[in-house]
């Protein structure tokens, strides 16, 4: 690895074992023969964002201010660009970008980019309320001409309610089973392949639990993050 590589600094805590999974799969991805090979992070832990999900539903402040001041911070800290470990956070992308003059890497853009790259005609995408209810991915799939397709009002429900399961800690078994059952629904609704559009889904969900491909947008991240770091990615 050269030795100039780029400090990434990453807008954490929604939630914070996402980005403690985002941390890790960096690590695990990179190839570092030794300690000075891995990149240079700054994590902000930031678990005080106010709730998305509640400020859609009209319950909350917007996370926009928490969410620009963390990003100043990081370039402030010294990181050479952005990444937020989270996707539902990117409806306020145009906030953070505008607080600082560093590159933002949005999860959003290269979650798509990588399942363009398969040439499905419907994708259904695993993602939480506010996510969906921005259009975050529904948007940016029709614009490269795939169909998205998403879970039922009650099937929503019980994503959601497993993604605050395993917000709170809940990894086990019965959240893993859970989300089995919910992305095979959107397989059995013709979905050819599946985005993990929440970055709690990867801890539970694996390419193993269903029959076509997942998209896990954390694993697409950290590959992005680490390329555009100047680091060495695993083969």
């Amino acid at each position: 690895m050269a030795e100039a590589t780029r400090t990434v600094g990453v807008i954490g805590g929604l939630g914070p074992l996402a980005t403690l999974d985002f941390f890790e799969r960096v690590l695990k991805r990179t190839r570092a023969p030794r300690e000075q090979d891995h990149l240079r992070l700054i994590i902000d832990n930031n678990t005080k964002v106010p709730d998305r999900n509640a400020h859609m539903r009209g319950d909350g402040p917007s996370p926009g201010p928490s969410l620009a001041a963390s990003a100043l911070g990081l370039q402030k800290a010294g990181a050479d660009f952005i990444v937020m470990a989270c996707n539902t956070t990117h409806a306020w992308e145009a906030e953070i970008r505008a607080a600082v003059s560093v590159p933002f890497l949005s999860i959003i853009d290269v979650t798509v980019d990588a399942v363009a790259d398969l040439r499905p005609e419907a994708v259904g995408v695993l993602a939480v309320d506010a996510c969906l209810g921005h259009k975050l991915y529904q948007n940016a799939l029709e614009k490269a001409g795939i169909k998205p397709i998403l879970l039922s009002a009650d099937s929503q429900r019980s994503f959601m309610d497993l993604i605050y399961r395993i917000k709170s800690g809940d990894t086990g078994e019965v959240a893993r089973r859970g989300m089995t059952t919910l992305a095979r629904k959107l397989e059995a609704q013709g979905a050819e392949v599946i985005i993990a559009g929440c970055t709690e889904i990867p801890i539970v969900l694996t390419a193993d639990d269903i029959e076509g491909e997942l998209i896990s947008s954390t694993d697409v991240l950290v590959e992005r993050t680490i390329v555009f770091a100047g680091g060495d990615l695993k083969a």
